[in-house]
């Protein structure tokens, strides 16, 4: 179990850098009851990583039984999906998130517990390090309550970071969502050109793999 940890441990810190999930905590914060909605956003987000991981963990063998044998229309899909990320890519140089204040007064308990939920699922596709730990506990050699038990606990690890957020709201007030909102606007500036740069090379990756087994007749990743 400890040597699963050891493996699970690296691919933990790179999961926890989510700018989104942060940026949406400090958007909460903003809210009439900072404390409470940005907790149930949390809690959002966390239930819904966790249902995902189950149900990854569940299809995951017929998911690689797939990528062993693929077919010509998986290389179609991946292609459009390829010029899709060069679009949103493109498009997502010049654009930010940006959240009204009239909305974030308008967030309850239970609105943001769902778009907690709706914020993780619509990452799902790009969690690339839970996928890599699913796999490593699905092949580690542990009990099935073992790793039941790591999976659970690598989702209240990596909620516990965020969990910082309502904790200071809690105790500092004002002058912590101040302090919040600058980490963030930093997290944005650096994300707005990592991440287009990074959807423009994924996708242009996809779209070199596809044309290569339609022209080769093989996958060249």
């Amino acid at each position: 179990m400890n040597d699963l940890w050891v493996v699970l441990v690296p691919i933990l810190l790179a999961d926890i850098v989510n700018p989104v999930l942060f940026g949406f905590l400090v958007y909460a914060a903003g809210t009439r009851k900072p404390v409470s909605t940005s907790t149930a956003l949390l809690l959002g987000h966390t239930a819904a990583y966790f249902v995902a991981g189950v149900a990854i963990a569940i299809g995951l063998e017929q998911i690689e039984n797939r990528l062993v044998n693929p077919k010509p229309i998986d290389f179609a899909f991946e292609f459009f999906i390829g010029v899709l990320l060069l679009w949103i890519g493109a498009r997502s140089r010049n654009s930010s998130a940006q959240h009204q204040e009239s909305e974030a007064k308008d967030l309850t308990f239970v609105t943001a517990f769902f778009l907690g939920a709706v914020v993780n699922f619509i990452g799902i596709p790009f969690a690339i390090p839970y996928f890599a730990a699913l796999s490593q506990i699905l092949k580690a050699d542990v009990t099935a309550a073992q790793a039941w038990g790591a999976l659970v606990a690598y989702n209240l690890a990596y909620a516990l970071p965020f969990a910082a957020v309502p904790i200071m709201r809690a105790l500092i007030g004002e002058k912590s969502r101040r302090f919040f909102e600058t980490i963030n606007n930093f997290l944005n500036k650096a994300s707005s050109v990592i991440m287009p740069a990074l959807l423009i090379l994924l996708g242009v990756v996809l779209i070199i793999d596809a044309a290569y087994y339609y022209v080769k007749g093989i996958a060249l990743f």
